[in-house]
């Protein structure tokens, strides 16, 4: 836990849950954390509802915990289910049952136990899909989103080892049917043994590396102001390669407008074109406005200055009406630099 420091004295944090091994493991894991540091564990469950027997294992693993003396509450996803795209909508709607909790809970971090064994799937799934640097870089280990912080610090961690963990405290485990179901393409990954690398030369390493040059890029390029825009300084993002602009430009917007997913990739490209577009004298102001996923960017120029400089701010009448302030996006350390996301 120590890479997402500093955390609140008394930390509560919450943890999610579906009774297999891999969040039993860090169930454990974090309630030992939070107990030595004078905090406390919250176990999330999602019934997502999808099977008959789903609803008595929730239960179960809701009891499993009790007796381990770790407070547990079950979700459920309730009406009717889509015919397609089943696993994204789950996955979805999973999210937004978990954040809605913590933040009705006041709870400002929410772990996930996704672990090494989980990266190198998703980087293989993502690079057969072409998905450029991003995509082989993985999942975040950090992502900021208006009302919790997702934490996953198991990522350098393997499987087998967090099986070894839950056999040497005599705790049992559910295996989720899906995950051996070969309709779903992690489970065609892993029948398939997967050979992508997970070395710290692998997609650690380029995940890393990545992070580095974004967080300069923000260090050098982007303020955030009283009221909470975002401000981007014209000159430093034209100095910064096209991939990068983009990348920090999603960040941007996603930590702006509060929704839950950066916008599509082709729409952010195309926004940073535009940021970086050559501009022509005197057209410096609403001429030059647009909007990108929930924001409002607008150029103007620096008062007693030549120098340009994008405003990047919630658009009217989206994300609830209310502007992420910096009181509440840094509340947990003020991590402008480094994580914009």
């Amino acid at each position: 836990m120590a890479p997402f420091e500093p955390f609140e004295s008394g930390p509560v944090v919450a943890v999610a849950v579906s009774g297999g091994r891999d969040s039993l493991a860090l169930t454990l894991l974090a309630r030992d954390w939070a107990t030595a540091r004078g905090g406390r564990l919250m176990a999330l469950i999602v019934d997502h509802g999808l099977r008959a027997a789903s609803a008595q294992e929730a239960a179960g693993t809701r009891d499993l915990l009790h007796r381990l003396g770790i407070e547990a509450r079950v979700l459920r996803w309730s009406g009717p289910k889509p015919q397609s795209g089943l696993q994204a909508a789950a996955r979805t709607e999973r999210y937004r049952l978990l954040s809605d909790e913590c933040r009705r809970q006041g709870i400002l971090h929410l772990l996930l136990a996704h672990h090494a064994d989980d990266q190198s799937e998703t980087v293989t799934m993502r690079a057969a899909r072409g998905s450029g640097l991003d995509g082989l870089a993985g999942m975040a280990a950090l992502v900021e989103r208006p009302h919790v912080r997702l934490l996953r610090p198991l990522l350098s961690v393997p499987r087998a080892r967090l099986t070894a963990t839950l056999l040497a405290r005599g705790v049992p485990w559910i295996d989720d049917p899906s995950n051996v179901d070969l309709r779903f393409e992690r489970a065609r990954l892993r029948a398939a043994a997967s050979t992508a690398d997970t070395t710290p030369a692998g997609e650690g390493g380029i995940r890393a590396a990545g992070e580095r040059r974004l967080a300069q890029a923000a260090v050098e390029t982007l303020e955030f102001d009283q009221v909470g825009a975002a401000v981007i300084d014209r000159t430093g993002f034209c100095r910064l390669g096209t991939q990068l602009q983009a990348r920090l430009l999603s960040r941007v917007v996603l930590a702006v407008g509060g929704r839950d997913h950066a916008p599509r990739r082709d729409r952010t490209e195309r926004a940073a074109r535009r940021l970086a577009a050559p501009v022509l004298r005197g057209k410096s102001g609403k001429g030059q406005d647009f909007t990108l996923s929930a924001c409002r960017l607008t150029l103007r120029q620096v008062p007693g200055s030549r120098r340009l400089r994008w405003i990047v701010w919630p658009e009217n009448g989206r994300n609830g009406g209310q502007p992420l302030v910096p009181a509440e996006f840094f509340a947990c350390g003020g991590r402008a630099a480094s994580h914009v996301d």
